[in-house]
Formats: C-alpha cells, sequence, structure tokens
C-alpha cells in the first residue's frame, strides 16, 4: 500500500519546520538515500532523504509552506504497481496555509458576508459555506472555537481570538473574521477573564505588558516598517525570556590582565608556515585562548561543569563549550566538543568552520545542541564590559570584554598594561557563588599565564 511521507523531526525539541524546497515533482521516481526535499527549522536547512524506493504519488505540502508539524504528512509515495487510486483520501494538513495560497484570499472579502466554500487545495473537495450573519465563537469548556489559521494570525496580530466574532459554522472563527478585526472593520468582543483572574486586554503581551495592537498604537503609521519575526528569532526571543524568568541569575566580575596571552599570541602566529600565496597556515584569535582556558578551567572546578535538571544535577565528563556566533536574525551557538583537550590551533579552525556553517544554516542539531557553558565575546565591537543571558540548559555563560590599556598598581609603582573585562553569569541553582568564583578565578589565572593552560 501507499507509504506516507512525513514531516521529520530534525532534532529533540523540532515541533514544527518550514517545507523549504521539494527536489522531486509527483511522478518522479525515488530509490532509498535520494534527496527529496529541504526542511528549514529555526536553525538550520537539511536535507531529507527517501527511506524507501517507489514513485512519487501526491505532494500534500507546497514549497514554502511554514509551521509544518512534526509527523505531518507531506507527500505520499506509491510502491511498484500501484497507481493514484490507490491513494486513501489525505487527512487535513495541520500546517499552516503556504505564504503563497493558490485560491483566493479570504482577505479581500467583506467581514459580513458569507466566505465562498473553501476548497482543499490537496483534495479537491469543497467545505460547506458558512452563515451570513456573524455569531460569538462557541466555546466549550473555555476553548474558543476557531480555525488553525486563524488563530496563527490573530496570533501574529496580537489578538485575542475569544474577543472575535466568528462567521464560520457554529460561530467558528475563520481568517477572515482575525482580518476584518485586524482591520477594525469589526469591533473586538469584551474577553472574559478566566476563572480567579482578573479581565486583561485584548492581545498577547509583547513589550512592557503592551499587546501588539496597543504598541502599534504609540506610533503614526507609514512611521516605521513591520517586519514578522522568523521562527530563528521567534526562538531566541522565547528562550531567553523564559531563561531570564526562570533561571535564577547572579553575575560576578573580574579583571585580567592580558599581557601575556597577547605576548604569546604573537609569537605563535609569527610561528605560522606560509602557503605558496604567501598567506599564513593559521592565525590564532583572542577569542580561540579564551576558549581553551574555560574549558580547562570546567575541567579543574568539575562542580561548576553542571547542568540543572530538575531533580537532579548533570555533572559534565567533558568540557564542551558553546561559541556565540551573530548571524542575520538571530544567534547560534555552536559547540565544541571537548574543548579542553584541543589545541589552539584546532579550536580556530573548528570555531571558524561552526560559525561559517552556521551563518549559512548548514549546522547539523548535533553541532548547536548540548554543552554546559558558554563564551560570548563581544570585544571586537568595542564593548567594555556586559552581562550575558545564560542559553538553558547551560550552568553558565562568560562575557568578554574588549581588551585596552589600563593604568594599575605594582610594588609602589605605576605600570601600563592591557586588560580585559570578564562576567560570568551563573545559574544560582547549579553553581553556587562560592563555586562560580572560584571556577572565574582559575580561568583568570590560565588566560594570565597561558603556558598554565597545557600543565
Amino acid at each position: 500500500m501507499p507509504i506516507d511521507i512525513t514531516m521529520p523531526a530534525l532534532s529533540p525539541t523540532m515541533e514544527e519546520g518550514k517545507l523549504a524546497k521539494w527536489h522531486v515533482k509527483e511522478g518522479d521516481s525515488v530509490s532509498s538515500g535520494d534527496v527529496i526535499a529541504e526542511i528549514e527549522t529555526d536553525k538550520a536547512t537539511m536535507e531529507v532523504e527517501a527511506v524507501d524506493e517507489g514513485k512519487i504519488g501526491k505532494i500534500l505540502v507546497a514549497e514554502g509552506t511554514e509551521n509544518v508539524k512534526v509527523n505531518a504528512v507531506i507527500a505520499v509515495l506509491l510502491q511498484d504497481g500501484e497507481s493514484a487510486g490507490d491513494m486513501a483520501a489525505p487527512k487535513a494538513a495541520p500546517a499552516a496555509e503556504a505564504p503563497k495560497a493558490a485560491s483566493a484570499p479570504e482577505a479581500a472579502k467583506p467581514a459580513a458576508a458569507a466566505p465562498a466554500a473553501a476548497t482543499n487545495t490537496n483534495t479537491g473537495t469543497s467545505a460547506p459555506a458558512a452563515k451570513a450573519a456573524p455569531a460569538p465563537a462557541k466555546s466549550e469548556g473555555g476553548k474558543v472555537f476557531a480555525s488553525p489559521l486563524a488563530r496563527r494570525l490573530a496570533k501574529e496580530a496580537g489578538i485575542d481570538v475569544s474577543a472575535i466574532s466568528g462567521t464560520g459554522p457554529k460561530g467558528r472563527v475563520v481568517k477572515s473574521d482575525v482580518v476584518a478585526a485586524k482591520s477594525g472593520a469589526t469591533p473586538l468582543k469584551a474577553a472574559a477573564p478566566a476563572a480567579g483572574a482578573a479581565a486583561a486586554p485584548a492581545g498577547a503581551t509583547v513589550a512592557g505588558g503592551m499587546s501588539k495592537a496597543q504598541v502599534l498604537a504609540l506610533y503614526e503609521e507609514g512611521s516605521y516598517e513591520l517586519v514578522p519575526n522568523d521562527g530563528m528569532r521567534k526562538v531566541v526571543a522565547a528562550r531567553l525570556t523564559e531563561s531570564k524568568q526562570t533561571v535564577p541569575h547572579f553575575y560576578l566580575t573580574m579583571d585580567c590582565k592580558i599581557d601575556g596571552l597577547m605576548a604569546a599570541r604573537e609569537q605563535i602566529n609569527a610561528q605560522a608556515p606560509k602557503g605558496k600565496d604567501g598567506k599564513p597556515a593559521y592565525k590564532l584569535s583572542v577569542n580561540d585562548f579564551i576558549m581553551k582556558a574555560w574549558a580547562v578551567a570546567l575541567q579543574r572546578v568539575p562542580l561548576a561543569n553542571a547542568t540543572w535538571a530538575g531533580d537532579s544535577i548533570l555533572y559534565h565528563k567533558r568540557s564542551d563549550v558553546a561559541v556565540a556566533v551573530s548571524v542575520p536574525g538571530g544567534l547560534f551557538t555552536p559547540v565544541v566538543k571537548s574543548c579542553d583537550t584541543k589545541s589552539l590551533r584546532e579550536i580556530s579552525e573548528e570555531v571558524k568552520d561552526l560559525a561559517t556553517r552556521a551563518r549559512s544554516k548548514k549546522l547539523a542539531p548535533h553541532e548547536y545542541q548540548g554543552g554546559a557553558s558558554s563564551v560570548s565575546n563581544l570585544g571586537m565591537f568595542g564593548i567594555k564590559h556586559f552581562a550575558a543571558v545564560i542559553n538553558p540548559p547551560h550552568g553558565t555563560i562568560l562575557a568578554v570584554g574588549a581588551g585596552e590599556e589600563r593604568v594599575y598598581p605594582e610594588n609602589g609603582q605605576i605600570k601600563i598594561g592591557q586588560f580585559m573585562t570578564v562576567t560570568l553569569s551563573c545559574d544560582h541553582r547549579a553553581v553556587d557563588g562560592a563555586l562560580g568564583a572560584e571556577l572565574l578565578g582559575v580561568f583568570k589565572g590560565l588566560i594570565e599565564n597561558p603556558v598554565m593552560m597545557l600543565a
């Protein structure tokens, strides 16, 4: 019988993704291992391979479709001797519509008019036409009846779906209702407060207790450009908001004298062999030394190499250190595994490779998941000091500022040296104050005396 091709889970935490591209079309024959599609998550774009051989009988999810749920059927594969008549009627797609739907947009229809029968582009069947008169969205057990697309559009517009009058069957909220409410053509209902809770303004809270609609109302229309957040930005925002709200942060700051580091870096880079083009085989950065020193420090203070896991704490045997990489629209934290065991040159090459592939969304999930700590370095931007937000489930993150010349006293004399300020953010559930201070002290000793990293 025909085989369903489903949306794969490309990582343990993936719930949905975007079907970025099909490499096959209906009627194409495929073999096991052939690349048939590209799936885009918030972190990466990955290829999907066929696991069976056969012929593509039906493609159910179009290119560009976002929010396709994991395990949703995206295509049907026909085996030898089967035809399109052997396929069962596909289930209703749980995904949102593709950005460019084939049918006429409901948004163009007046809110008071009855929407035309919706056609399922996958099956060709039609749904019953909705009643013309708007009716309150009926609920059962406090649940509002609304189509998945209407819920998504309402969420993106910052509108509480329960405050929208539905014109669909039995008062169901549909896309045209959300469009009408968003444009102001249909007034919103007063949202009923939850049991035991005070009534809140319609719309999701997005900034300082305000909804999106309230934020937009503060600015003159045309004075800004409204750019919807992509998947990466949404995930970054959600994770860091959750981190600040649920992880008890505390911060430790220390100055490190880096004259020895800079001298060692200059000496090592000077010894790099040159190729035929005259370019050196490698060029170590200050961050390479920081990554190495931090990884070694985590080994020397093993109780700080920790992750909070609810009723337990994970104490990691390896120093898997993530490095923050800025990419268009967000932030990646690829992980250098067993960083303490690698040479400075190996760390340098690996970080450059991970950063390059992160910016083109070509990292595999295992390359940016895991780790117990991170390094975030803004020194190249001239930032002297900052405190970074912990990236769950990491227990710590080291924020590194710019190196600069400073005057300091030594043995009664005034001297000039190069210093950088580092700030350690700790999850107080897993790393206590004294433990964090010990970890930062060990790092300071290593970064000020780089030769000790090799001891």
